[in-house]
């Protein structure tokens, strides 16, 4: 006799397939971000093991931040000593742009309860954002568009740790000529492109970009998180601005 037969047991709920079928569609419009990803993802389990890391408190930082920027952004702050209030406030202007993200996922996630939406919040990254959004303009009232972003971001998720833990693995073993950090930053940047076709997020990148050249040279890679500031409030301003204009000409 099966669990479902026994007096008073509950069968389970079925599978929705219409959500199945939505997270099915994420997991394949992330596949061609998969390979970029993974490199990406290798590139930072080699770096945190070259920089002095155990081999646990290297898994154990990519398990938990999952941040692939802001780990690689701290790394050299961690090897060369530097205060913990400067590696903590780099690691968290780098992860700025989730402001922004969230910002823009309110819309389409707001109607869920705050655990699914912390949840959500926790497997959100830069590819599943871009490709999201883009769906979403496609598609703005998609009532499975929660199961097609957990799609996305799982997919991007195990590409992302699975690398990784590859990397701390076999940092040892894997040579520096291969070009990894090349290869997996002009894969993500190929994909991010189009997302910069947004005026807000163009002039972000445009500001991050001057002031990261101009401040190259300030100490303790404070230039980086001025280029980040500086990039943020640009595109929240831009943002903003677009959306009262948009709004004046439409009254």
């Amino acid at each position: 006799m099966s669990v479902t037969e026994l007096p008073g047991a509950a069968a389970p709920p079925p599978l929705d397939p219409e959500r199945a079928a939505a997270f099915r569609a994420g997991l394949r419009d992330m596949a061609p971000a998969v390979p970029g990803v993974a490199a990406w993802g290798l590139v930072t389990g080699v770096a945190m093991v070259q920089s002095g890391l155990t081999l646990w408190q290297a898994l154990g930082l990519s398990a938990f931040a999952y941040a692939g920027s802001a780990q690689l952004a701290a790394l050299p702050l961690l090897a060369g000593g530097s205060p913990v209030w400067v590696i903590f406030l780099t690691a968290l202007m780098v992860n700025l742009r989730f402001v922004i993200y969230a910002a823009a996922l309110r819309k389409p996630f707001g109607h869920l309860p705050w655990p699914r939406r912390l949840w959500l919040g926790y497997f959100t990254g830069d590819i599943t954002f871009v490709i999201f959004m883009r769906r979403q303009q496609q598609a703005p009232a998609w009532p499975q568009r929660d199961s097609y972003f957990l799609g996305l971001a799982i997919a991007n998720w195990a590409a992302w740790h699975v690398a990784s833990f590859a990397g701390i693995l076999l940092a040892a073993r894997i040579p520096a000529e291969w070009g990894l950090g090349l290869a997996g930053t002009l894969a993500l940047v190929a994909l991010l492109i189009p997302f910069c076709m947004r005026r807000a997020a163009a002039v972000g990148v445009l500001v991050a970009s001057v002031v990261a050249v101009a401040a190259h040279g300030w100490p303790l890679r404070t230039g980086l998180l001025a280029a980040i500031a500086c990039g943020v409030t640009a595109a929240l301003v831009a943002e903003r601005w677009q959306g009262r204009r948009g709004g004046a000409g439409a009254a």
